[in-house]
């Protein structure tokens, strides 16, 4: 690559095949020894209502955004428990925290990345390796331009709901406050850091998002403690 002279090589790559994922995996290592860090972004969105989804079209984008992300994860994760070091930086996104319409199955994916990078940061923690979970904002890209899909299906029910959002997703593109460069800076720093976070919320709107997730998460258990905690059998719940 321009500038980088042997320190970078540029691979072609679908993460959705199984052998470019390891022909990649293996040009890495011969080319520089070993994997240190891992950057899981390959990804893309698809704006539909739930009911208007294409199964065919959300399969895929399963494919792309979660199973390829652990096929290139498991492509790496044996150098690095062998090396007992390493860091895993899967992309997620605030809408693997928070949901909104028309974006439902892209949740799903993100929801998806989540669940598995926490399980897997408490496996290989003790290996000495770090997982990142990265959730950015709007950021301008072209995740809300060229390369996001959408379904050809439009339910005039949902039009003030997914359809409405559908406009106001096509109309920010290349408008979002998020600088991709400044993002890449501050992963960076975090993989660097001692003490990587488990998850880095990038930017003020995603910031303010998972916040006040949070806070609606705490209005429901605080509001619903007596049902919650009426549900076990009286001489207490199993443990999990």
């Amino acid at each position: 690559m321009k500038g980088n002279g042997d320190r970078a090589i540029a691979l072609k790559l679908d993460v959705t095949d199984a052998g470019q994922v390891a022909e990649a995996a293996k040009a890495a290592r011969d080319r520089f020894g070993q994997v240190d860090v891992l950057v899981n972004n390959a990804g893309y969105g698809y704006l539909a209502a739930v009911e208007e989804g294409e199964d065919r079209e959300v399969r895929a984008m399963f494919e792309a955004n979660f199973f390829g992300l652990v096929a290139m994860t498991n492509a790496v994760l044996p150098g690095m428990r062998a090396r007992h070091s390493g860091c895993i930086v899967n992309i997620s996104s605030i809408g693997g925290i928070a949901s909104f319409p028309a974006t439902g199955y892209y949740h799903a994916t993100k929801y998806a990345v989540e669940g598995l990078s926490e399980s897997l940061a408490q496996e290989v923690g003790p290996l000495g390796i770090k997982v990142v979970i990265v959730e950015p904002g709007p950021f301008r890209t072209n995740w809300a331009g060229p390369s996001i899909k959408q379904s050809a299906t439009r339910i005039p029910d949902f039009e003030a709901t997914a359809g409405a959002r559908r406009v106001q997703t096509e109309a920010r593109s290349g408008k979002q406050p998020g600088d991709p460069v400044r993002a890449a800076e501050a992963i960076i720093t975090a993989v660097q850091s001692p003490e990587p976070p488990l998850r880095l919320v990038l930017g003020k709107p995603a910031l303010e998002i998972a916040r006040k997730k949070l806070a609606a998460l705490k209005q429901d258990f605080d509001a619903w403690e007596a049902v919650t905690l009426g549900s076990d059998f009286p001489e207490g719940g199993a443990s999990f």
